[in-house]
């Protein structure tokens, strides 16, 4: 009988070390380990196992009667050990927020992300519109935490009619409005959905429904209507369904979208089952064959956040005309140039005159205006480390094993071409891939394995590329890429602390330089972000104190890996990470040998492993044994 029925804990830990992919064979390695069961390293937890009244062998024994079989079969030293508990890793941009929103034993979603917090969050990737950013931020978190509040107090409290926070965006393309709501989404953990207003029609109408977007968040949601409840809908160009002046009769495309949408944006039931659906037909045939009653799945939109958003040209001229008409007789000041800045003085009364019905507007109580972005501000967008254009290019290359990095005066100058295109941020994409197409077509094909992106470049691409084939190893080139690989890891390491990483602060982990400068690597080469950088380095160091654990229930000795031989096992993980496991399981062997030697003579059952242990085990040991002796004698 498997000793893990006995023990749920050490069945949990098996399943953890099977998912971390750890296997050995016995038949391929005849130094090998073979993990046959797991041990939580709960060291108090040995000794219960240990009692003679226990009718199943202690782990001990087990592990004994196993090793000496393997022997026998296969010869050779066969050594089986207790699997390691390997802690899973959690994904950085879910460490710190409330995730799927999941409910409380109460049935309450869990919401705790503040503004401030949800504001700081966008600082990070989206350069400019400071107001926008506060707006959302404020807005969006306030509307999750008030569905928290109310579900707290039960339905039977909950205020008849519900008013939303329902948002309007306004600002002119490629100044990042869908990006926003993207990065929101994927903090908050909620599933998202953007659809085009001017592809939707009016119920009736030969175009897609509106009411496809609450069906496509449930799709998002992979069917949990509990959490689809709780999405946000996306609707760009709501713009163009302003209806027009002179239009008379059902309007398809314009006044019909928007009548079509008022019910969905304040509180109404979602029939999930259409008649052009034919999954979800067959689905209720085969319901209704079954049980002889008609299915009827829905979703209620009361919870789930609407954002709308568009440039609406000519809307400056509607605010202007309006204060200009109210500051006759009344000494306004109206010396207003930027379109901007008019826009910021928007009221529903000029989205009414733009062409939206009342009872639209009405429904989108909270207006945000983005700005239009400059030629600094797009280059401040290339110089972010997080800038989703910048990452993209770099991981197009990483996929041939091209490093690719950016020097400062390339990045200005590609900023500058971009403004030319007037697109907003759009734009870098496309003067990106015409600087960098061809050597994204002729690189893979050698064996060059970086490339440093120069304003001689951005210039003339097809002359750089001959040169780089022509002479590929130049030492310019080289020093080159080598002074920005480290100025970019000096960037990661002053900014790692122990405050940006929860995890190991919760866990009482000091952070050396060693590990700021492994987890500045792991950045670097694997192209990995800092928090997943850092979450890897952390399971690594969760791993060899699985060891010392594993250690305790073998042998029933303490051992503690100071901080320096942590660093040292650690540093083998720059270019192999398997090679942990590797180390630790010859280091561990070595040291059990040596160490149950000593406490045998002396009764010492604690020791503190310096780094010189890991680098030589065997004058280690040979050195402690020896001590051991002349102190005795």
């Amino acid at each position: 009988m498997d000793d893990n029925s006995k023990n749920p804990q050490k069945a949990d830990g098996k399943r953890d070390t099977e998912r971390a992919g750890q296997h050995c064979s016995a038949d391929s390695d005849k130094n090998c380990c073979c993990n046959v069961s797991s041990i939580k390293p709960m060291r108090d937890s040995v000794r219960a196992e240990d009692d003679s009244d226990n009718p199943f062998p202690s782990q001990k024994a087990l592990e004994k009667e196993i090793s000496e079989y393997l022997a026998k079969k296969y010869g050779g030293r066969v050594k089986v050990i207790s699997q390691m508990v390997f802690p899973g890793q959690a994904k950085p941009e879910e460490s710190d927020n409330s995730g799927d929103q999941p409910k409380d034993k109460n049935g309450v979603i869990n919401f705790n992300i503040k503004p401030k917090e949800l504001e700081a969050y966008l600082n990070e990737y989206v350069v400019k519109q400071d107001e926008a950013k506060a707006v959302l931020a404020t807005k969006i978190c306030t509307h999750f935490n008030k569905i928290a509040y109310l579900e707290r107090r039960g339905k039977h409290r909950q205020p008849v009619g519900n008013i939303k926070n329902n948002i309007i965006l306004i600002g002119p393309t490629g100044v990042g409005k869908t990006y926003l709501i993207k990065l929101i989404a994927a903090k908050l953990g909620v599933p998202f959905v953007k659809g085009d207003a001017t592809k939707f029609s009016e119920t009736g109408y030969v175009g897609g429904d509106v009411e496809d977007l609450v069906r496509d968040l449930v799709k998002e949601a992979d069917g949990d209507l509990e959490k689809a409840q709780y999405g946000i809908i996306y609707i760009d160009e709501i713009d163009k369904i302003a209806s027009t002046d002179g239009l008379k009769g059902p309007d398809v495309s314009r006044s019909g979208v928007q009548r079509a949408l008022l019910k969905p944006l304040e509180e109404t039931d979602v029939d999930l089952k259409t008649p052009h659906d034919p999954v979800s037909q067959l689905e209720a045939i085969e319901h209704f064959r079954k049980t002889g009653k008609r299915m009827k799945k829905t979703i209620n939109t009361r919870n789930i956040l609407f954002i709308v958003s568009g440039a609406f040209s000519g809307l400056s001229e509607i605010i202007k005309k309006r204060l200009s008409n109210q500051g006759i007789g009344f000494g306004a000041d109206l010396d207003l140039q930027d379109e901007q800045e008019w826009l910021k003085k928007i009221k529903p009364q000029d989205l009414v005159e733009f062409g939206f019905e009342n009872e639209f507007i009405g429904r989108l109580p909270v207006i945000a205006v983005l700005e239009e972005l400059t030629e600094d501000d797009l280059f401040e967008i290339l110089k972010n480390p997080k800038s989703p254009v910048i990452v993209s290019k770099k991981q197009d290359f990483r996929a041939y094993g091209i490093d690719l990095k950016f020097e400062e005066d390339a990045l200005r100058l590609l900023a500058s071409q971009a403004f030319q295109e007037k697109t907003g941020a759009r734009a870098l994409v496309s003067v990106i891939e015409r600087a960098l197409l061809p050597f994204e077509k002729a690189l893979p094909s050698t064996d060059i394995d970086f490339l440093v992106v120069t304003k001689s470049l951005v210039e003339d691409p097809e002359k750089v590329l001959e040169e780089l084939l022509t002479e590929p190893h130049h030492p310019d080139r080289i020093s080159q890429y080598e002074a920005i690989l480290h100025h970019e890891k000096e960037l990661i390491i002053k900014g790692l602390s122990l405050e940006n990483l929860p995890a190991w602060k919760d866990q009482d982990l000091s952070l050396s330089e060693k590990r700021k400068e492994l987890i500045a690597h792991l950045c670097l080469k694997e192209d990995m972000t800092i928090e997943e950088a850092a979450s890897s380095v952390l399971f690594w160091i969760q791993q060899i104190k699985s060891y010392e654990a594993s250690f305790y229930n073998r042998c029933e000795i303490v051992i503690n890996f100071d901080d320096e031989a942590l660093d040292k096992i650690l540093d083998a993980c720059r270019f192999d990470p398997a090679s942990l496991y590797t180390q630790c399981e010859r280091l561990t062997s070595i040291l059990e040998y040596g160490l149950t030697l000593i406490r045998e003579r002396t009764g010492q059952s604690e020791f503190t492993i310096p780094s010189d242990a890991v680098e030589n085990p065997e004058l280690f040991i040979n050195r402690l044994i020896r001590i051991c002796y002349e102190s005795n004698n």
